[in-house]
């Protein structure tokens, strides 16, 4: 006879677990992430709207080699992370990839990464109140980062002098748009909301749009089209090829003095692409194309606006994006603003005043026929008589 045994309960361990993700670079394709999964990086200074792409992936822990903050600047990633509740591990060291392979359930508690029972990784844990205290440490160092910036941006404006003053070195465009308003969509975070915000301006001017790399592939599930995409220098989140071919023009950026392109990679795909070879990014090359075809108005959806997302930017773009808002001045509008200038609405005073113009416009019109005379004659005296009786009442 087989007796009965009381099956134990094992308590679940504390932490969080997940398959882990390696992501070398974390401005590559997210696409392989799924919910749950604890992503592997190697991210210094990481930025918000990277910060926003893995919350947006479902991720529930993020673990990175190197330091969230180096305390050059205030970047905002790591709050965001933090401040939506995930676990945040960093300076784990270069070989965590090595000790936490890809695909291995790990789990992660208090700064400790475990494969199964055993520590393979320690690091930091972040929680709020460090990471506060880190961003205002960063803060007091921006005096340095200030002098960065003023030296990157000289060096920039000497190396794009002819672009910025001349438009010299645009490619010429099959693409159209001069006195016509432009709207050049970036992949910030919550671009296909402002992208909507912004459907009546869109349905009812028929803007041309510029779109920025991998964004080109989204727009189609939106609604939209891009007529010219701008695809960056390195060959990371390329739009797929069917989008290409079926855009008006495809630029490619390219370099200064670099020798393999995407443009050439780009060809190999069956793809011709116009090449602009300039050290702006992506954002600000397709700011330029717009404002060199004469647009009359830009309209940024998706694009770095605040100050705190042009210091986010971290070193790389920085001097380009500040130069080129210089440049573009007051005909670049955010999406975020646009609803409230323009809505498209039709308000009841300008139905009334459509009617009011009509009612004018045939009272004149029948005031010159035979018939219309013949009323205006008897209507006389009848608003004589009226308007002595209104006077009579408050003599």
């Amino acid at each position: 006879m087989k007796l009965r045994t009381r099956s134990r309960h094992v308590p679940a361990l504390p932490g969080v677990t997940g398959p882990a993700r390696h992501l070398r670079r974390s401005t590559s394709s997210l696409d392989r992430l799924v919910p749950g999964d604890v992503v592997v990086l190697d991210h210094v200074d990481m930025d918000r709207a990277t910060a926003r792409r893995l919350l947006d992936a479902g991720v529930v822990a993020v673990l990175n080699a190197g330091p969230m903050i180096s305390g050059r600047f205030p970047n905002q990633g790591p709050q965001t992370l933090v401040e939506a509740g995930l676990t945040v591990v960093d300076q784990l060291g270069a070989d965590v990839f090595a000790r936490v392979p890809d695909g291995e359930r790990v789990r992660v508690v208090d700064g400790s990464v475990h494969v199964g029972e055993h520590e393979v990784a320690t690091g930091r844990d972040l929680d709020a109140d460090l990471v506060a205290a880190q961003l205002a440490e960063a803060r007091r160092g921006m005096a340095s980062q200030m002098e960065s910036l003023t030296h990157n941006t000289m060096e920039f404006l000497r190396r794009e002098q002819d672009l910025l003053l001349h438009d010299q070195g645009v490619p010429p465009l099959r693409t159209r748009w001069s006195d016509r308003p432009v709207v050049v969509v970036g992949a910030a975070h919550g671009w296909q909301g402002d992208l909507r915000r912004i459907r009546a301006f869109t349905r009812e001017q028929r803007p041309t749009v510029l779109a920025v790399s991998a964004v080109a592939d989204e727009l189609a599930g939106l609604g939209a089209r891009a007529d010219v995409v701008v695809v960056p220098a390195g060959e990371a989140d390329l739009p797929q090829a069917r989008t290409l071919r079926r855009a008006r023009d495809v630029v490619a950026l390219t370099d200064h003095g670099a020798s393999a392109t995407v443009a050439d990679h780009l060809e190999r795909l069956g793809i011709r692409p116009l090449r602009f070879e300039t050290d702006a990014t992506a954002e600000d090359a397709a700011l330029l194309l717009a404002l060199a075809g004469g647009a009359s108005a830009v309209v940024g959806v998706g694009l770095h606006a605040s100050l705190e997302d042009f210091l986010d930017r971290g070193r790389s773009g920085l001097a380009s994006t500040f130069v080129t808002r210089l440049k573009a001045g007051a005909t670049l509008v955010d999406a975020t603003v646009l609803p409230v200038l323009y809505d498209g609405a039709v308000r009841p005073r300008h139905l009334l005043g459509v009617l009011g113009a009509g009612a004018v416009a045939l009272a004149a019109a029948i005031g010159v026929t035979p018939v219309g005379q013949e009323w205006a004659a008897d209507l006389g005296p009848a608003l004589t008589a009226a308007i002595d009786h209104v006077r009579g009442l408050f003599s």
